[in-house]
């Protein structure tokens, strides 16, 4: 007589990701601020995109920007999405998808798979407001900020070891977010702390360790907006002239923040979103995009946001026509100065629209400053007592800069350097990415 065969154990259950992590406030998220986001190399590009005869139902799409012609591809998940939920594109050609249910702010991988979408869910924070950070350098991970009034909280969501990761909390509450050098490591805030709104540098490989890097005057609200690695130039926007100005300033150089009177255009908003690449030591030569809006609503053909193009060296802005369907806010340069902004009509649901820059002036090359302090030797900021209207605090209205000294046959390499403050007058401290 044949025994009977022994009673297997029941499967084991799988693995439950962690509960998500509770935050410390309690506000809504804002609203999306460009037509697309683009990575940081421009391969890819994602965006919300209304459904064919459904104007209030939305869905993530991913453009293809690397091969020979762009291509969109759809990525509809089982319902509609928010006008709220933020997309990302990945170097991988995923895109990461940040979408908000009451305090759950919930972050899922999309991919394409032959007719549906694929999804890998990375987990959720419940916090109040939470936005996504612009893509970080490499693409492989992402980045969030959870900004409150006491401290802001900054997460990694994507690229970590399993869902989010709480990476710091830094003093004040932060907006804004611009990434300094080729890595994800120095990350740029503006924070507001004690009434006033500075921009610092937060240190993500040291527990967020925070270096003061923009004080033009001590009572003045200073913001960055964009920074070019390869050339070091900012684009600026405070109040210290007397009233909101956009300026310009090199992380690395000896001269001080300029505020062209080109870029002041009156009833007018302007604001930079794409600076070209590849102009190493010759920041001034650096093409600038720039978003121009009307007051007022926009009409359904957009016409109240059209182009400027504008370089530091220059005297004037020139103003353009956006293309039709311009995906507004967004494009990127090449680095031999052709601006291209992604598109979508009827006729073209994914094109990318060609501008070529006005040609750069001659510009001798800036000679980098000597290394600074080593990465753990801390940085004071200077003194921020020096009235703007003093010779070290003089910020020149001016559009041509002064005469660069003559290049130097073999400059030295910045060293790995935390970013020093910009102030009043010198603008010092290059930093290294990584």
């Amino acid at each position: 007589m044949t025994a009977p065969p022994a009673p297997t154990a029941p499967p084991a259950p799988p693995k439950q990701p962690p509960p998500p992590v509770q935050a410390r406030i309690r506000v809504r998220t804002p609203a999306r601020t460009a037509g697309c986001t683009i990575s940081a190399d421009g391969s890819y590009a994602a965006r919300l995109a209304r459904a064919a005869g459904s104007p209030d139902a939305w869905y993530p799409e991913r453009w293809t920007l690397g091969s020979a012609e762009p291509y969109a591809v759809p990525l509809p998940g089982n319902q509609p999405e928010e006008p709220s939920t933020e997309v990302l594109p990945m170097a991988d050609g995923r895109v990461l998808v940040h979408r908000v249910a009451g305090e759950r702010h919930v972050f899922t991988l999309l991919y394409p798979t032959g007719p549906g979408t694929g999804e890998v869910p990375l987990g959720a924070v419940e916090c109040g407001e939470l936005s996504l950070l612009p893509p970080a350098p490499g693409g492989t991970r992402a980045y969030a900020v959870a900004p409150g009034t006491r401290s802001s909280d900054i997460w990694l969501v994507a690229g970590g070891a399993f869902g989010p990761e709480h990476l710091a909390a830094v003093p004040g509450r932060c907006s804004g977010g611009v990434w300094l050098g080729g890595t994800d490591r120095m990350l740029a805030l503006d924070r507001e702390l004690d009434g006033r709104t500075k921009t610092v540098a937060v240190d993500l490989e040291r527990g967020g360790e925070v270096s003061p890097l923009l004080q033009i005057a001590e009572d003045s609200d200073d913001r960055l907006l964009l920074a070019d690695a390869d050339s070091g130039l900012l684009l600026i926007r405070s109040d210290a002239p007397g009233d909101s100005r956009l300026g310009w300033g090199v992380l690395g150089g000896t001269r001080p923040v300029r505020f062209p009177e080109s870029l002041r255009l009156p009833d007018l908003t302007v604001t930079p979103f794409a600076i070209q690449p590849g102009q190493v030591l010759t920041p001034e030569a650096c093409g600038v995009a720039l978003r121009i809006d009307a007051p007022g609503p926009a009409d359904p053909a957009g016409a109240r946001s059209w182009l400027g193009l504008w370089r530091p060296a220059a005297r004037q802005v020139q103003q353009l026509a956006a293309p039709a369907g311009w995906l507004t806010g967004s494009g990127w340069w090449t680095r031999d100065g052709e601006l291209c902004l992604p598109y979508a009509t009827g006729a073209a649901p994914c094109g990318v629209a060609r501008v070529k820059g006005p040609a750069a002036p001659a510009v001798a090359p800036t000679v980098a400053p000597p290394p600074g302090p080593p990465a753990d030797s801390p940085t004071d900021p200077p003194a921020a007592d020096t009235p703007l209207d003093s010779p070290a605090a003089e910020a020149p209205r001016d559009d041509v800069p002064p005469a660069s000294p003559p290049p130097s046959p073999d400059p030295p390499k910045p060293s790995a350097t935390r970013p020093v403050p910009l102030q009043q007058a010198p603008l010092g401290g290059r930093t290294a990415g990584g």
